[in-house]
């Protein structure tokens, strides 16, 4: 019987090979093979910012809400109170050594970012709790730190969510509108 299934196996694997061989037998995935849904782009696309160096990489992938006209800081997303630290899923950060933001110790892996957001200061939250949409089920008890840092005014506003890393490696920066928040970074020696 096993011999049978395994001639069986061998006849489709070649049958699929000569067919798709045949260039008039080709399916192309495109939109319409997809889903019968219409494509559109994320009013929060995804992005992503990272660091090199010889002793770490790390990368931060987040969702960039648009203020489009509308006051964010402190009415969208209210002062005080637990956020995603962008849109969608909630910011994730990826090390692949020990680092430091803001003096607190993370050590290598993956965490969730979030933040509670005020006028004049931010909350950085590193959290092991993964893989959030939102952060409508955040729970404290897996946070690993929480760091503060003053706001700054920015010398033109951001329409987009940004978080980005300075060009030496050695800051974290986050901004929106005209409120913008840093926090040293560094690799663990």
């Amino acid at each position: 019987m096993a011999k049978l299934l395994n001639l069986f196996a061998a006849f489709l694997l070649l049958t699929a090979t000569a067919i798709a061989q045949d260039s008039d037998y080709l399916v192309y995935p495109t939109p319409d093979r997809i889903s019968g849904a219409e494509i559109e782009a994320r009013p929060s696309p995804m992005s992503s910012t990272y660091i090199k160096s010889d002793e770490a990489y790390v990368r931060i992938v987040y969702n960039q809400p648009h203020r489009r006209g509308r006051q964010m800081l402190g009415d969208q997303v209210p002062y005080g109170k637990i956020w995603r630290l962008g849109a969608n899923e909630s910011t994730e950060i990826f090390t692949t050594d020990d680092i430091r933001i803001g003096g607190k110790k993370l050590n290598d892996g993956a965490y969730t970012l979030l933040a509670i957001p005020e006028a004049d200061q931010w909350t950085l939250i590193a959290s092991r709790q993964l893989g959030q949409w939102g952060a409508y089920r955040y729970d404290d008890a897996m946070d690993v730190w929480r760091v503060s840092a003053p706001t700054q005014k920015t010398e033109k506003p951001y329409e987009a969510f940004t978080i980005w890393f300075s060009p030496d490696g050695e800051t974290l920066n986050i901004a929106w509108g005209d409120t913008m928040v840093s926090y040293d970074i560094e690799v663990d020696k």
